[in-house]
């Protein structure tokens, strides 16, 4: 597995938060197994291969981080989301900069363009382009506002 699937699938486990009052620790439990994998992987394709290593240890801090730092998250999409209200915002693309912005504020490892860039990709394989174009734009403005330093 690869460092870009491995960032999918902590996105799908960001949206599956979403949806519920689970934490990100037992939603970890229940769904980082190689039996729920094998089970998700007849309709999804990534889950064929359960992550080793640092691919592991990347999905788990990813979707701890999402999980513990929501509210700072989604007060960022909210404020970048101009003329948007975050309610109504698409989940998918919501889960996608939750993801995205913590890597961007916790992970410096992970150059900010980089995380962007994989999240432009994610988001085309599930969302219609005025809704990617709407992620690179809130991203965009995001860095440039609250890390010019980085730019």
């Amino acid at each position: 597995m690869n460092r870009s699937t491995a960032r999918e699938i902590a996105v799908h486990f960001a949206f599956e938060l979403a949806f519920s009052a689970e934490r990100a620790e037992e939603l970890l439990e229940r769904e980082l197994t190689p039996e729920s994998f094998a089970q998700r992987a007849s309709d999804e394709p990534m889950y064929a291969e359960f992550p080793q290593g640092g691919e592991l240890s990347y999905i788990t801090r990813l979707v701890r981080g999402v999980g513990g730092h929501g509210a700072e998250l989604d007060g960022y999409i909210a404020k970048y989301a101009k003329g948007w209200k975050f309610s109504r915002i698409d989940r998918v693309a919501s889960a996608i900069m939750r993801v995205t912005m913590y890597e961007i504020l916790y992970m410096p490892e992970i150059p900010n363009k980089v995380a962007i860039n994989e999240a432009v990709e994610i988001a085309k394989r599930y969302l219609e382009d005025d809704l990617v174009k709407f992620i690179n734009g809130i991203l965009g403005s995001f860095v440039r506002a609250e890390l010019p330093e980085q730019e």
